[in-house]
């Protein structure tokens, strides 16, 4: 018999591993299943295994084989490591601290924008931190077919223009507009803090 070099506890330390990583297999495909919308049905026929093995597997009475469970996470459109990684992850909280947020002081004119939304979300869903000194401005070229803001003022009062509309915000105000057109948010008198979320089209 060949010597593993692993003693009786970290083999049964091992064991008990991969048991606590197939008891949240079937909670996990569920949960997966569910974020997509999708019913068995739609999973077995996007994933070529069977619906009846679909359930079981969610209901925990089957363990699937490695091709199973690969041809199930490609149709779920999840990463197969990160389903069978340890819970802790999907309980993280991911803090990005002051010092630590990117900040942009080029745009605009008495303008910072501080990037609050991670790179992932990058033309899809964006989230700003607008800080503008008194008469500053910032001044945006169309974005892409479709893009809108929504413009939230927390001090301060702002001048937002999207083409010829214009409208006056002041704290606690909150606008939508098109920002597939030249736009253009202007402090008026004192300093602005505002939040900017930007959406693609």
């Amino acid at each position: 018999m060949l010597d593993s070099g692993l003693s009786a506890a970290q083999i049964s330390a091992m064991t008990d591993e991969d048991d606590d990583i197939l008891s949240r297999l079937p909670a996990r495909l569920k949960e997966a299943r569910r974020i997509q919308g999708l019913s068995l049905e739609a999973v077995a026929k996007l994933s070529g295994v069977s619906r009846s093995m679909v359930s079981q597997i969610e209901r925990g009475e089957s363990s699937p084989t490695i091709a199973t469970l690969w041809n199930l996470t490609r149709a779920l459109q999840v990463d197969f490591a990160g389903l069978l990684e340890a819970g802790e992850t999907a309980q993280k909280v991911e803090v990005l601290r002051a010092d630590q947020v990117p900040t942009i002081d080029n745009m605009g004119e008495g303008c910072r924008i501080r990037i609050l939304s991670p790179p992932e979300e990058a033309g899809r869903h964006e989230i700003y931190e607008l800080l503008l000194r008194p008469g500053g401005m910032l001044d945006s070229q169309p974005h892409t077919r479709g893009a809108r803001e929504q413009l939230s003022v927390v001090s301060g009062t702002v001048m937002v223009q999207s083409g010829d509309a214009v409208e006056r915000l002041s704290a606690g105000d909150t606008a939508r507009y098109a920002a597939d057109i030249p736009h253009r948010i202007a402090a008026e008198g004192d300093s602005v803090q505002a939040f900017l979320i930007v959406t693609g089209g």
